[in-house]
């Protein structure tokens, strides 16, 4: 994982101040590498966040403070690594998360053509894994974006239970094409650091109302909202998924 340089970042709304500080704790806790400013610059996803994270604040956007976290390809020990030392700062209430990621990247300009047919019900699976390509079969009995969104699902249930290994499995029987794979794993780790696997009762059930979370006694990661750029119904087709989520943590 690397650390930003920047001693601010500038959004259309206005400039956001990096937290020299805390990056320097963090420099001294752990082992961190140095973005350069053309990776900086490069990297799209906290720019899409900033934005929002500015007009959120922007009543008090002089007392926030940033702290950019690249994370890059790492395995199952390195996200642990990261997620336990992280883990305390994910605990304090007064800093605020935001872990970006996009789900499945369909089609063949991905390299990805995952389909596998559903039952009638829509919620279980009937046949086997195949990939898609040109010459496959016209009529399909699933349409592929049905196919589609059941991967994913299946992923973000892993998410929700907030079981790192579970989800590590899930990205090694699938290989699904998570951007944000391990931004995610990092995550998860931390709270597994924090709430070990088995030691609490992890709900990820959608019927409980956010206002109900307060009175929770254990961590709850609920999905909000799935959608896919397109509807993907042939081969050729392509699609990319995206899914928003929160985490609670008690106090």
């Amino acid at each position: 994982c690397a650390l930003s340089q920047c001693t601010e970042y500038q959004t259309p709304l206005g400039n956001i101040c990096v937290d020299q500080e805390m990056v320097e704790e963090l420099r001294q806790r752990g082992d961190w590498q140095t973005m350069g400013l053309d990776v900086d610059e490069d990297e799209h996803s906290l720019e899409m966040h900033l934005p929002y994270i500015y007009k959120v604040f922007e009543h008090k956007i002089s007392e926030i403070t940033l702290v950019p976290i690249l994370v890059g390809g790492l395995r199952l020990d390195g996200e642990k690594y990261y997620g336990e030392l992280l883990a305390e700062y994910l605990n304090d209430p007064q800093n605020l998360f935001v872990v970006s990621s996009d789900f499945c990247h369909w089609g063949s300009r991905f390299r990805y053509t995952y389909y596998r047919e559903m039952a009638e019900d829509g919620a279980g699976i009937s046949g086997r894994v195949t990939r898609l390509s040109s010459r496959s079969a016209r009529t399909l009995n699933t349409p592929i974006w049905k196919s589609i969104r059941k991967l994913d699902w299946d992923g973000m249930e892993a998410v929700a239970r907030m079981d790192h290994a579970a989800f590590k499995r899930y990205l090694d029987d699938t290989n699904n094409t998570i951007c944000g794979r391990h931004p995610i794993g990092v995550l998860l780790a931390a709270v597994n650091k924090l709430y070990p696997a088995g030691g609490q009762a992890y709900r990820s059930d959608v019927s409980v109302s956010a206002s109900a979370d307060v009175q929770c006694q254990t961590p709850r990661l609920r999905f909000v909202k799935y959608d896919q750029s397109s509807k993907v119904h042939a081969p050729s087709d392509s699609s990319v998924s995206y899914a928003s989520a929160y985490l609670f943590l008690p106090s």
